[in-house]
C-alpha cells in the first residue's frame, strides 16, 4: 500500500500548484526516479478531473552523455523539438529526483554552455516559464538524505512535513512582507564580510507559496541592474552545472559582478558561469527565504532558498513577474543564512532594519520566523 502522504502531495500539486482543469494536458518530467508512486497518482488524478498526464522518465546519466558528446546542432534540434512538445501542453511538473548530484560535475564548460544556451534556454526560460502553469519539486530518497546529513526515514519525515504545509496559510503570511517590499526604495544587506546596496523602487513583488515550487516560502523582486553595489559574502554551500563551490564573494559595481572568487570549488569555472553572457554576471533576483520548517542547507536549492533567516540573489535572467530587464542564459540562486549560528547580519529597508539575524523586527512579519 502506497504511503498516504503521497496521496496528501499529488492532490496539492494538482489543486494549488498548477491548478489542472478538464480538457488540459500536463507534462510530468521525471529525473532519476526510483519510486514512481507520484507519477502514477498524477496519471490517475489528471483523468479524475477531465484532463489528461503524460509521463516523460529521464536518466541524468544519459543526459550527461547526451551533453558530454553533442555538438551545437544536436542541442539545437534536441531543443526544437522539447520545445515544441512544451508548447503543445498547459501545465508542467518537474519531478527530480538526486542520485548523483554530481553528475554532471565532469562535463565541460563550454559544453554545458552549449546546453544551456540552445536547450534550457529556449525550453525552460523561454517557454515552460513564460508559458505554462508550473511547478518543480525534488523527489525524496537515500540521495538527498546523505545530502542532508539525516537517515532515509528520518529525511522522508522532513520532506513531507516541509512540503505538505498549509500554503494557503503561507500564502497570507507571506504578504506583510510583500507590502514592505513594495513600499522600500533601497534594500541593504550587512553581515560577515558583506556590505550590498541596491535600488528595488517600483520594481514587482511576488510571493511564492507552493505555485511554482514546492517546498516554498519566499517573496522576491529584482534590484535596479545598475544599482548593485558592494560585496557579499555567502555561506552556504551550492551546486551548478554539476560543481560544487562553496563560500563564493561577489563584489559589484555599477550592477555588474567585477570579483568573483570562492572558498571551495574552482574558482576559474565560477567565472566562467559568471560571464557566461552579459547578463550571468548582473543580479535578476533579490529574494528573502522564510520556511519555518527549512533550516540547514542541504546542497538542493529548491530548499535551500527557502530556509527561514536567508536571503537569496541570482546572478542571471530575471523573472517576468519581477523583470528588471536582465536576460541570461545562468539563474544561479546563492544564499546567504543570517541566523547567529550562520554568523548573523541583517537587512535593512531604507535604512530601517527588517530582519536582524534572521528574525523578523515587525509583529505582522514574525510568524515567518523559525518555529
Amino acid at each position: 500500500m502506497a504511503d498516504p502522504r503521497w496521496q496528501i502531495l499529488a492532490d496539492l500539486l494538482l489543486n494549488h500548484s498548477v491548478k489542472l482543469a478538464k480538457g488540459e494536458t500536463l507534462l510530468v518530467e521525471c529525473f532519476d526516479l526510483d519510486d514512481l508512486t507520484l507519477p502514477g497518482l498524477l496519471v490517475r488524478g489528471a483523468a479524475q478531473r477531465g484532463a489528461r498526464a503524460y509521463v516523460e522518465l529521464r536518466d541524468n546519466r544519459v543526459i550527461r552523455d547526451l551533453t558530454l558528446h553533442g555538438d551545437d546542432e544536436f542541442f539545437r534540434l534536441w531543443g526544437r523539438w522539447d520545445r515544441h512538445r512544451m508548447e503543445d501542453v498547459q501545465a508542467y511538473l518537474g519531478l527530480r529526483g538526486a542520485r548523483n548530484i554530481g553528475e554532471m560535475s565532469d562535463v565541460p564548460s563550454g559544453r554545458m554552455s552549449a546546453y544551456s544556451t540552445h536547450y534550457l534556454k529556449p525550453v525552460h526560460l523561454e517557454s515552460r516559464i513564460k508559458s505554462t502553469k508550473w511547478c518543480v519539486l525534488r523527489m525524496p530518497g537515500p540521495g538527498m538524505a546523505q545530502q542532508a546529513g539525516m537517515s532515509t526515514e528520518a529525511f522522508e519525515r522532513f520532506y513531507f512535513d516541509v512540503c505538505c504545509l498549509d500554503y494557503a496559510r503561507m500564502a497570507r503570511a507571506l504578504e506583510p512582507l510583500a507590502r514592505r517590499m513594495r513600499d522600500a526604495d533601497e534594500a541593504r544587506v550587512l553581515g560577515p564580510g558583506t556590505d550590498l546596496r541596491f535600488s528595488i523602487k517600483g520594481m514587482p513583488v511576488v510571493s511564492c507559496a507552493g505555485e511554482k515550487n514546492i517546498p516554498d516560502g519566499e517573496v522576491f523582486t529584482a534590484p535596479h541592474v545598475e544599482s548593485v553595489e558592494g560585496v557579499i559574502q555567502f555561506n552556504t554551500p551550492t551546486v551548478y552545472q554539476g560543481a560544487f563551490f562553496e563560500g563564493i564573494r561577489l563584489v559589484f559595481k555599477r550592477g555588474r559582478i567585477v570579483e568573483a572568487d570562492c572558498r571551495v570549488g574552482d574558482s576559474h569555472r565560477l567565472r566562467a558561469i559568471l560571464h557566461s553572457d552579459e547578463g550571468a554576471c548582473r543580479i535578476g533576483e533579490f529574494a528573502i527565504g522564510c520556511n519555518p520548517r527549512i533550516l540547514q542547507p542541504m546542497r538542493d536549492i529548491l530548499f535551500d532558498e527557502k530556509i527561514a533567516g536567508s536571503l537569496h540573489l541570482a546572478p542571471g535572467n530575471a523573472y517576468d513577474e519581477a523583470d528588471n530587464g536582465n536576460r541570461s542564459k545562468v539563474h544561479w540562486d546563492l544564499v546567504l543564512i543570517q541566523r547567529p549560528e550562520c554568523g548573523g547580519g541583517r537587512i535593512e529597508f531604507d535604512g530601517q532594519p527588517i530582519r536582524v539575524d534572521g528574525r523578523f523586527l515587525a509583529p505582522e512579519l514574525q510568524p515567518l520566523d523559525p518555529e
